[in-house]
């Protein structure tokens, strides 16, 4: 995957998970990297980890709902590596709670992080590409984002909204030079049921069985890398869950019967 050499890739959620996964697999084509989650200490763990030099990583700390301070942190971008050639967005909370009990101060959270913070670095960093006659953006978005479930309505209506943005995006900016690849991850082997939301905000603590069980995360990586060189504009990534989105395409009904009968 010679077009990761040398390139500047951007990849937020880069603490642990998707984003980790995805920073260690990148280093093995040796790009200069820009690490960005809220967690500092985390974020140099994964530097040292890629094993590049340090002239090659950039950790920098960022709140994807603090959306007034996302440009400046952009600048800081331009001034080290002068353009971005990728921009992986993993950041992103979940929830388990139903729509009757849930506190909608909870969904204000899931949509400032999953859905506003993302459009707000895609904007800031956008002039950027469009500058630069390249660039790619790599949204990580779930198969959630294809169907609702239960206990997930606003993380579902967060990667739902994500659809509608990067499909016009990738519309506007093709001739530009520019493309875009939404991924949908099903049940990967990552922390995100242990931080999700839960009705009032707090946070559940409890990894579910279908994440414990799901894809290892290094895997997706690999999967995504080859699906983003190859351009792809929308890719499932998973196991047997995957099917679930050519159902709703195909069988809604159907569909509609099996998520009724699943366990929250």
């Amino acid at each position: 995957m010679s077009s990761f050499q040398n390139s500047i890739i951007w990849i937020t959620g880069a603490s642990s998970g998707i984003g980790e996964a995805i920073a260690l697999e990148l280093a093995r084509y040796r790009p200069k990297l820009i690490l960005s989650a809220r967690r500092e200490a985390e974020l140099q763990r994964v530097a040292r980890q890629t094993g590049l030099p340090a002239s090659d990583v950039l950790v920098l700390p960022l709140d994807m709902a603090d959306t007034a301070r996302l440009p400046a942190q952009v600048e800081v971008v331009r001034q080290r590596f002068g353009r971005v050639d990728y921009l992986f967005q993993n950041a992103g909370i979940t929830q388990r709670s139903a729509v009757v009990d849930t506190d909608f101060s909870v969904y204000q959270r899931l949509m400032d992080v999953n859905f506003f913070g993302v459009v707000a670095l895609t904007k800031a960093v956008l002039p950027l590409m469009l500058a630069q006659g390249s660039g790619h953006f790599v949204v990580t978005s779930s198969v959630a984002g294809k169907i609702g479930t239960k206990q997930r309505s606003g993380y579902c209506a967060s990667k739902h909204a994500l659809h509608g943005f990067f499909d016009a995006l990738r519309a506007e900016t093709h001739d530009a030079g520019l493309h875009v690849t939404l991924v949908c991850p099903g049940y990967i082997q990552t922390p995100i049921s242990l931080h999700a939301l839960g009705p009032d905000g707090r946070v559940h603590g409890k990894m579910d069985e279908n994440q414990q069980q799901g894809m290892p995360a290094d895997d997706f990586a690999r999967r995504l890398l080859r699906a983003v060189t190859r351009k792809r504009e929308e890719v499932f990534i998973g196991g047997k869950e995957v099917a679930g989105v050519y159902l709703k395409r195909f069988l809604p009904g159907l569909l509609s019967r099996i998520v009724r009968a699943m366990k929250s």
